[in-house]
């Protein structure tokens, strides 16, 4: 399978300006290919392959007067922003005809030297390498100092070096992993995940929220009003929005390296994974948006899924229909209704519950019961039609 490994990047004042310089140049050629299909659809005229359009937008473009200044990075990085182009078309009209799941995608839009992110990328035929210094060696940029946190386990077959919001760089190498399984365990956990309480395993095991942007609001507040009383377009409101994107990339590297310790630990310590298939995107409409994507459901989720393919574990998403916090986890009765103010209930059986410890109880049966058994069917019997010569009663039977 293959993984990303980001590394940190100083590269010095020389070096950020002639990776300023590549952004730009990937920017225009994106921006030139776009607009030459657009205007091809709007004039009538086939769809523009992507052999004519590399030839029109790069090659051609390259000896006028108005793109010269194309040959100055590598041209690698110029066919690799045509290659998102050509990906962004596929994706949009596999969407439009149906045979790309999922939610729609939009029409590839033109990228602005405003937007907040900026990436190039160098693949194997640019000659990237790392140095016996372990410097990163760019074509057209030079030896990129580099903070290495870990080797990298094989050769990278390509690099994206990406600027954020807050001006950080980084380069994110693709590497080809081989899974390496873990000694087989016995525990199988349920999880349940909340606002309040971010995990809930079926073992009673409570994970609280660290909440990591609700406790850095006072400071965005702050910072968010001087921001506001800065003069729009002056050097000081750019220093205002880089300390703004600062404190945001703080939030999100804490809560990421939250989600990254805990995923791990759930996989080295359990041979299955239970989840509820949570519709994010729905509740992220809602009153509790702000905690949703606090939490980040999504993203610890994913981590789960790839950490136990590589690690040999089993994963598995329950439905999100499955009635898991109002059935008994004892008796399997599900009551008629349990309103989220409810947080412990009794059910007529007389068994007392917490909810979300139910919750992951059920999680942990409901997935139990979906796995295939030796003979690769499901262990579950699904629902069928009934046939009108079994028994029971018909129409007009008195």
């Amino acid at each position: 399978m293959q993984l990303r490994y980001n590394v940190r990047l100083y590269p010095t004042a020389g070096q950020r300006a002639a990776l300023a310089r590549a952004f730009g140049c990937a920017r225009v050629v994106f921006n030139d290919g776009l607009r030459a299909r657009q205007e091809a659809h709007d004039a009538g005229l086939p769809h523009i392959c992507d052999g004519d359009l590399s030839t029109r937008v790069i090659t051609e473009a390259k000896t006028t007067p108005q793109r010269a200044w194309l040959g100055e990075v590598s041209a690698v990085v110029l066919q690799q922003a045509l290659a998102d182009l050509n990906a962004a078309y596929r994706n949009f009209f596999a969407s439009v005809t149906g045979k790309r799941k999922g939610p729609k995608v939009a029409p590839p839009r033109f990228r602005s030297r405003k937007d907040s992110r900026q990436a190039i990328r160098f693949t194997k035929n640019a000659r990237f390498s790392i140095t016996s210094g372990g410097k990163l060696r760019l074509p057209k940029i030079g030896d990129v100092p580099v903070r290495w946190s870990r080797r990298l386990p094989a050769e990278p077959s390509s690099v994206t070096v990406v600027k954020d919001s807050a001006g950080r760089y980084f380069a994110s190498f693709v590497v080809e992993v081989a899974e390496q399984p873990l000694p087989p365990v016995e525990p199988e956990a349920g999880i349940d995940l909340g606002l309040s309480t971010f995990a809930v395993l079926s073992d009673g095991l409570k994970v609280d929220a660290p909440r990591f942007l609700r406790r850095a609001e006072k400071k965005l507040k702050k910072l968010q009003r001087a921001l506001s009383r800065k003069e729009k377009g002056s050097n000081n409101r750019a220093k205002a929005r880089m300390k703004v994107a600062r404190q945001h990339a703080k939030v999100a590297d804490a809560r990421r390296e939250f989600h990254h310790q805990l995923s791990t630990r759930l996989i080295r310590d359990n041979q299955a994974i239970y989840v509820e298939d949570l519709a994010v995107a729905g509740l992220a409409r809602t009153r509790l948006a702000k905690s949703v994507h606090d939490a980040g459901w999504s993203a610890f989720v994913g981590m789960l899924e790839y950490k136990a393919r590589l690690y040999g574990r089993d994963f598995h998403r329950i439905n999100r229909w499955f009635p898991s916090s109002k059935q008994c986890s004892e008796c399997g009765t599900v009551a008629a209704k349990m309103p989220l103010d409810v947080r412990s209930w009794t059910c007529p059986c007389g068994a007392a519950h917490d909810r979300d410890v139910n919750a992951a109880k059920n999680i942990l049966a409901a997935g139990r019961a979906d796995r295939l058994n030796a003979c690769g069917r499901p262990v579950r019997p699904s629902l069928a039609v009934a046939q009108p010569d079994e028994a029971g009663s018909r129409r007009g039977v008195a």
